[in-house]
């Protein structure tokens, strides 16, 4: 027996399920991973299907209308036979799925990829994890060419061709070596000033890159670096020894700012230098299995170190 063409597509119903409990399409088009323009537009295709209207619109959110109440029940049946069944192939595929390929951008490969999956080795001891890393231009490239399950990017935006998940926030620092003259000044340093100076950065298509040029872009954008380096490792040594002042995620110098060996620069308040790490998968294809565990993990903040605070300056 063939479906209505009344029914929704699994996806709407879960949408429309997290709108109910969330109160507002924006908030459940986050904790899905969707734009709320997208999230907007599969409801109002979802109503057209029905033939009635699903939630009532306001200031204040969103909530179901009364035939939108009787929707959301059966959705809500609908949707847990569904993980019940997905769960039941899960269960039936065993170790011929337990295995993972993941590919990750630098920082988020060296500082938070090994919590999370020791908290996957933990939940599910029998899959096999493949972890490959790249900068975050390079991740979707090999996600789109199907050599890996899930991705994780640090870039200001979901690259295109990808859906993508919010997991943690990370803030990007410009460090000195003890000796530099910025390491003893007391003004904040201005856009400007950032702009002018030459930096030892990552190479293009690094998402420290992209977020870096993108603060700097209402002053002219980053002048010519001094030197581009490929991983984090390199950024930090040739800070160290004095090569000039360095741009890179704070997971990365948490210990060499604790030692001294590296000088935080206090940045003035219009440089917003924070960014988002995501999780991103092919547009379209959920991720199932292990992806899917691993997604859940990272979501509920499992292995995040705790922020860098910015050290206080002696008085001299």
């Amino acid at each position: 027996m063939a479906l209505s063409p009344h029914v929704p597509e699994l996806g709407a119903l879960e949408l429309l399920l997290a709108v109910a409990r969330l109160g507002s399409v924006g908030r459940a088009a986050a904790e899905l991973g969707v734009s709320q323009p997208t999230a907007s537009a599969r409801i109002k295709g979802m109503e057209r299907q029905i033939g009635v209207p699903l939630l009532e619109r306001s200031t204040r959110g969103s909530r179901p209308t009364e035939a939108g109440r009787l929707v959301v029940e059966w959705a809500r049946h609908v949707v847990e036979a569904a993980q019940a069944l997905d769960a039941g192939i899960d269960a039936l595929r065993g170790r011929r799925d337990a295995k993972l390929t993941v590919v990750a951008s630098l920082t988020v490969a060296e500082y938070l990829m090994p919590g999370w999956l020791l908290a996957l080795a933990g939940a599910s001891p029998g899959t096999a994890v493949t972890l490959r890393t790249a900068n975050s231009a390079e991740v979707a490239g090999r996600l789109l060419a199907g050599e890996a399950d899930l991705g994780f990017v640090e870039g200001p935006s979901t690259p295109p061709g990808l859906d993508g998940a919010v997991v943690a926030a990370d803030r990007l620092v410009v460090v000195v070596a003890p000796g530099h003259p910025w390491s003893r000044r007391r003004a904040p340093l201005t856009g400007p000033e950032l702009a002018g100076t030459p930096l030892v950065l990552r190479e293009p298509g690094s998402g420290t890159r992209e977020v870096l040029e993108m603060a700097l872009a209402p002053y002219g954008g980053a002048t010519r670096p001094r030197l581009e380096l490929a991983s984090s490792t390199a950024l930090k040594s040739a800070a160290m020894t004095g090569a000039g002042p360095v741009c890179l995620s704070e997971l990365v110098v948490t210990e060499e700012l604790a030692t001294r060996r590296l000088v935080e620069v206090p940045l003035a308040a219009g440089l917003d230098l924070r960014r988002p790490l995501r999780a991103v998968w092919p547009a379209g294809q959920r991720p199932g299995g292990p992806a899917r565990e691993l997604l859940v993990l990272t979501r509920q903040g499992i292995g995040h170190p705790p922020p860098v605070e910015p050290r206080e300056r002696k008085q001299t």
